[in-house]
Order: C-alpha cells, then sequence, then structure tokens
C-alpha cells in the first residue's frame, strides 16, 4: 500500500512538470515570451540566463512620498469642509428655531421667545404657561418633536448679536439681546445673529415685518438688518 502511494505520488508530479514544460513550450513560440517573464518583469541574455527587474529603494520611497503628501492635502480638505459644515449646522439650527417660533405664536396666539444662550453657546425656545395650581405665569421651554434646545458643537460660537424692540429702532443693551421675541401678528424683533468658529461666519437675519428667518454665508457687517424680499415670500 505504501509503495503504490509514493509510485502515484511521484507519477502525478512528472505529470505535473510535463504539463507545466510543453505550456511554457507553446507560450514561447506562440508569443515569443514565457508566463516567468510576465509576472517578473525578468528579460534573458544571450545565454539564456533570466535577469529580474524591479523598483529601487530610491523609486519606491518617492511614490511613498507622493502619496503621503496628496493624503494629507485629502485630510485638510475634508477637515475644513467638515468646520465649515458644523458652522452651517448651528445657523440651520437658528434659522429652524426661528421659523418654529413664528408659527407657534401665530397658531398658539402668544409670544415666543427664541432665547439665545451665549454662555453654552446654545439656544432654545421659550413661551408663557399659565400655573393653574401656583395661580401664576411660568416660563416653559419648548421640547417637542419639531423643537428642542440646541448646543452648537465644539468650536462654534455666537460671534455678533444684534437686536431691535419691536417698538423701537434703537439697539437694546446688551442683557436684552439675549432673546428674540416672535408676536402673534406674526411680527417679530429685527435681528441679526453671526455664528462662526473664527473662519467659517454665518449670518441669520430676522425680519421685523414678516417675522422670517434668513441664512447668509456671510459677517454681519454685510448684512443689512431688517431687510426682506417681500415679493419673493
Amino acid at each position: 500500500m505504501k509503495t503504490y502511494i509514493t509510485t502515484n505520488f511521484v507519477y502525478r508530479i512528472a505529470y505535473c512538470v510535463s504539463r507545466r514544460s510543453k505550456c511554457v513550450t507553446h507560450a514561447k513560440k506562440r508569443y515569443g515570451f514565457t508566463p516567468l517573464e510576465i509576472v517578473t518583469g525578468g528579460k534573458k541574455s544571450n545565454s539564456g540566463a533570466l535577469f529580474l527587474t524591479g523598483f529601487t529603494i530610491v523609486e519606491v520611497l518617492l511614490v511613498v512620498v507622493i502619496i503621503a503628501l496628496v493624503a494629507g492635502l485629502g485630510g485638510g480638505l475634508y477637515a475644513g469642509t467638515y468646520k465649515r459644515m458644523l458652522v452651517e449646522k448651528a445657523a440651520r439650527d437658528l434659522v429652524l428655531t426661528a421659523k418654529y417660533a413664528r408659527i407657534m405664536a401665530i397658531e398658539k396666539q402668544q409670544p415666543y421667545e427664541m432665547r439665545l444662550d451665549v454662555a453654552n453657546n446654545g439656544v432654545s425656545l421659550v413661551t408663557s404657561q399659565w400655573d393653574e395650581q401656583n395661580e401664576q405665569v411660568q416660563q416653559l421651554v419648548v421640547q417637542d418633536l419639531f423643537c428642542r434646545p440646541v448646543e452648537f458643537a465644539e468650536g462654534v460660537m455666537f460671534e455678533n448679536i444684534q437686536i431691535v424692540p419691536i417698538d423701537s429702532e434703537e439697539m437694546a443693551d446688551t442683557e436684552q439681546q439675549q432673546a428674540v421675541v416672535f408676536s402673534p401678528k406674526g411680527t417679530a424683533q429685527s435681528a441679526i445673529v453671526q455664528v462662526g468658529d473664527g473662519r467659517n461666519h454665518y449670518t441669520v437675519s430676522v425680519s421685523a415685518a414678516t417675522g422670517r428667518a434668513e441664512m447668509f454665508y456671510d459677517t454681519a457687517e454685510n448684512v443689512t438688518i431688517g431687510t426682506i424680499d417681500l415679493e419673493a415670500e
């Protein structure tokens, strides 16, 4: 039994070698090169010896350096785009909160207040509610499926806040500039709120006449407070 296995194994090896030799010979006659030369990129000398060719260490290092530079450039562009998206998200949160405040003020026929938390870099919507037990008005922070308090991402902050009272064209003092009130009539306090990270800046403008909010990829200095195109509405 052992002799049979050994003989059969040797026969199979001889068969494979024979087949490989025929394939190599056929490829050489038909195409002018062998499969080994295709894989290794080798060349034969006049004596028939096969010389292998490849890349030098300098070429390999050059390719690695180029790949590293391209990867670093792409990473920098991604980081800049990501930071801009964080600032844009904060501005959009302001716009959505302002729009919801206007809608709820008209629907509920009571004022809604968009509070700007400068210390914690966030925004929330507050309204008044009558407490029957204590028989007094209490402040209620709106938290539902459509509106919740928002805190900006790290590095994003309020950079400029300008709010004009509804019944006055004079600017309010610093303490009063932390909230924008939306009235049941659909009007609001004219306001300009700029958010940014020091490099990217977005500005949200609230119109007094309509209470509508718009977002601009610009600084507050380039946005006129309280202006809006009524025909576009």
